[in-house]
């Protein structure tokens, strides 16, 4: 009776421990973020943003993205979503920039997705929006804030830059690398997966007792 109750004390925490590997990597991507996450300088790059629903009882009904006016992209187009009308505005830059021997004074600076009447991305759902942007300027990395409205007349800012170390801020702002390295991002992944193994040989000298 004492190992049958042991043994399955041993379950549980196996249990927990693999809900516990599951956890982090799931909150780590319940936010705003662009695939892929980096491109080459010189090119035009797909860029998908991925937009999650975090209301319980509220819809997302419009999505805003901030493009780069110090290192700007000189084009930009859009992948229609049904149920959603799009607007890429251009505007005056701060600077003129020069680009390839061309002096540049406006250029892309943000993309608007507004839901339909009686559209929305629900609670427990989401939504991507796809744009092409180019060309991909040679820097290090371009922070493309992003705004989410909501239905009860909510915004979610996601503009805050994630630092080198990977420990994400709590509306972190998606990024695109190009020269620099992503931050390590594994490093929340290895914690939980550290306790999974600790709860693991837990498990296991209960079982041996």
């Amino acid at each position: 009776m004492k190992k049958t109750t042991l043994a399955l004390r041993a379950g549980g925490v196996l249990g927990a421990a693999a809900l516990l590997s599951l956890a982090a990597p799931l909150a780590a991507s319940a936010h705003v973020h662009v695939e892929p996450g980096q491109a080459e300088a010189g090119s035009y790059s797909t860029l998908t943003f991925k937009v999650p629903n975090e209301s319980a009882d509220a819809g997302t009904v419009r999505f805003v993205v901030d493009l780069p006016t110090d290192t700007p992209f000189t084009s930009v187009s859009y992948e229609p979503v049904p149920g959603w009308s799009t607007e890429v505005a251009t505007g005056a830059l701060p600077e003129p920039v020069d680009i390839d021997g061309a002096t540049v004074t406006t250029a892309p600076v943000t993309v608007t997705w507004t839901a339909d009447e009686g559209a929305q991305i629900a609670p427990g759902q989401f939504q991507q929006f796809v744009i092409s942007a180019g060309a991909v300027p040679d820097t290090g990395s371009i922070l493309l804030p992003s705004h989410q409205e909501y239905s009860d007349g909510s915004v979610v800012d996601w503009d805050e830059p994630t630092p080198a170390s990977g420990e994400e801020p709590e509306h972190p702002a998606p990024t695109l690398y190009v020269n620099d390295t992503p931050p390590d991002e594994g490093h929340s992944d290895s914690h939980a997966v550290g306790e999974g193994a600790d709860a693991s040989s837990d498990a296991l000298s209960l079982i041996h007792i």
